[in-house]
């Protein structure tokens, strides 16, 4: 939290230009807030710099991800600056600067048994799964990464991390403005895996578009 405290206040001019260069561009709210899942897997509010538009079709839905979002906004996520305001989250607690990342809410009934030890700790602005390929890892792979973090906490690790992601960072490895273009949502992939394993027996996978569940836009990544 100090550290947060710290890098709040030394980053306090560069934050005031993003967010007037996100209100110019954008308009309000400058900020995007969405809850996720944090220790315990207790919601929180995440707030990170808004990169997309509301812009909705004529049924009143918003467009894909990649049809709103910015030239400055792709610029943000690339360069990982629209996380910034997370260090509001570090200082109030509910988030660590090193972590697994805090997925959405609608993921919480896909977690297998070993992912969910990522609830035993605070979710992180960064993590290991960042910096070992980010949105170029698949879902297994990262969430893997994740546990194998947890399973070995330390002061060392946490260190290490942030030095990579500052290298990842400025190198602008492994980050996709649009994860869309990359990756599935973990709910849709594994209802699909599950589909496909209960194929023949005619069950309806948990959670599936067969009980009126349909996708819901990310809205921001």
């Amino acid at each position: 939290m100090v550290l947060a405290g710290l890098a709040l206040i030394v980053l306090a001019p560069l934050l005031v230009v993003l967010a007037l260069a996100v209100w110019w561009s954008l308009g309000r709210p400058v900020f995007f807030r969405q809850e996720r899942p944090g220790f315990q897997g207790r919601p929180f509010r995440l707030v990170k710099f808004r990169t997309m538009t509301d812009a909705r079709d004529a049924r009143g839905n918003p467009l894909p991800d990649g049809q709103r979002l910015t030239r400055l906004g792709r610029f943000l996520r690339r360069s990982s600056l629209d996380e910034l305001p997370e260090l509001w989250n570090v200082l109030r607690g509910d988030m660590s600067l090193v972590g697994p990342r805090p997925l959405l809410m609608r993921y919480m009934p896909y977690f297998r048994p070993r992912e969910r030890l990522r609830f035993e700790v605070r979710p992180g602005i960064t993590g290991l799964a960042q910096v070992s390929g980010r949105n170029c890892l698949g879902w297994d792979q990262r969430l893997e990464l994740d546990a194998r973090y947890v399973e070995n906490l330390s002061l060392q690790q946490d260190l290490c991390i942030l030095g990579r992601t500052l290298r990842a960072v400025w190198k602008g490895e492994g980050a996709a403005a649009n994860a869309d273009e990359v990756e599935a949502c973990l709910d849709e992939e594994r209802r699909a895996a599950a589909t496909a394993e209960l194929g023949k027996s005619g069950e309806a996978a948990p959670g599936g578009r067969e009980s009126g569940q349909s996708h819901v836009p990310t809205h921001e990544a």
